[in-house]
């Protein structure tokens, strides 16, 4: 599953960054910086906010190892990308790690044969999608650092990453907090009614941990009030143009519901674009 912490419902633009970004550098925001981890320290400090966020202060359950280590870890983090956010206040490097987002390309899931949510999903459509294809996931930002300014630099990254990649097409599990599908049926429904991606990408839950999300029918859904009570990462995704797959999936572990976001970037609005060139533009590379 993909246990994800607080993101922004304003993330940045997925469209040709300006001349200020010609590569993925560090993006500064005052004393933050985000960058991509450059070492297996930096990784290790990763897994560890992963570890007291998820597991410390959400209450996942922790296995025997995990517990141990006190490290939220697997093995698709040794094929991954790791997004960092980092408070030079404090320093440059592990020590300063406030945030993460994982990040898993084609060439990496197939050194391992699959990407992480296809424990959940049939993604196949997706995996053989014709163009570039990223899966996102284990997102988390350190408490006192869950600012909008923080979650907007966190999107500016995956901005800058996607066009250096030349991604088309992003996707991965989001959670939504709970196990109760009755409490959760508004979200999930309207999710279902709204958001549903075409037959062309529609992941859907494996049959055996298959929850529908049509629960309630449409005349009864409270969009407007179904919509605020999504967590801030899906909200994010919506903005961006996203669709959801077809069927949750219960996480008795991390006591979440789970649902499958998909993303094209060339959904992404004239908004958000003007949104980058402005927040994006006078970012500073070191």
């Amino acid at each position: 599953m993909s246990v994800d912490g607080p993101l922004p419902v304003d993330p940045a633009p997925l469209r040709e960054p300006p001349p200020a970004i010609p590569a993925f550098g560090e993006l500064r925001a005052g004393n933050l910086g985000l960058r991509l981890a450059e070492s297996g320290a930096e990784i290790d400090a990763a897994q560890a906010l992963r570890f007291q966020v998820f597991y410390e202060e959400m209450g996942a359950k922790a296995d025997a190892a995990t517990a141990a280590a006190h490290r939220d870890s697997d093995e698709f983090d040794a094929v991954a990308d790791h997004l960092l956010v980092l408070d030079h206040d404090i320093g440059n490097g592990p020590e300063a790690v406030v945030g993460t987002y994982r990040l898993i390309r084609r060439p990496g899931a197939r050194r391992l044969g699959r990407f992480y949510s296809e424990s959940e999903y049939d993604v196949s459509m997706l995996a053989g999608f014709p163009g570039e294809v990223m899966e996102l996931g284990r997102s988390c930002v350190a408490a006192p650092y869950r600012t909008r300014g923080t979650l907007q630099l966190l999107w500016r990254g995956i901005a800058a990453f996607v066009f250096r990649h030349r991604i088309e097409l992003m996707f991965g599990c989001a959670s939504l907090p709970g196990t109760d599908l009755d409490a959760l049926a508004p979200q999930l429904s309207y999710l279902h009614a709204n958001h549903l991606a075409p037959p062309a990408l529609r992941a859907r839950a494996l049959p055996a941990r298959y929850v529908s999300m049509d629960r309630m029918p449409i005349e009864r859904i409270d969009m407007k009030a179904a919509l605020v009570a999504l967590p801030p990462l899906v909200k994010g995704y919506l903005r961006l143009g996203g669709f959801v797959g077809d069927g949750a999936v219960i996480d008795e572990q991390f006591n979440t519901t789970d649902v499958c976001v998909v993303v094209k970037t060339d959904l992404v609005t004239e908004k958000y674009y003007r949104h980058y060139e402005r927040t994006a533009g006078g970012a500073k590379e070191e």
